[in-house]
């Protein structure tokens, strides 16, 4: 009964691990408007920061304007 149990596991084992790694995979991914949505934001942040830098409104790391 023990070996019986063991090909069982050795069997079910791999294909369950399958299967939960391609759902997971599948469920994992970003939607098209999730990404573009992200990138859109972080190009507007990038324009907001060159519009800062050449305003010489930039500040130090301390949160102090620079003289």
């Amino acid at each position: 009964m023990g070996s019986s149990a063991w090909q069982i596991l050795t069997i079910v084992g791999p294909i369950v691990l399958i299967v939960a790694i391609a759902w997971a995979a599948l469920h994992n991914r970003q939607s098209r408007g999730g990404v573009e949505r992200t990138e859109h934001a972080t190009h507007d942040l990038y324009q907001e920061q060159d519009r800062a830098d050449k305003a010489g409104e930039t500040k130090q790391d301390d949160g102090q304007p620079k003289t």
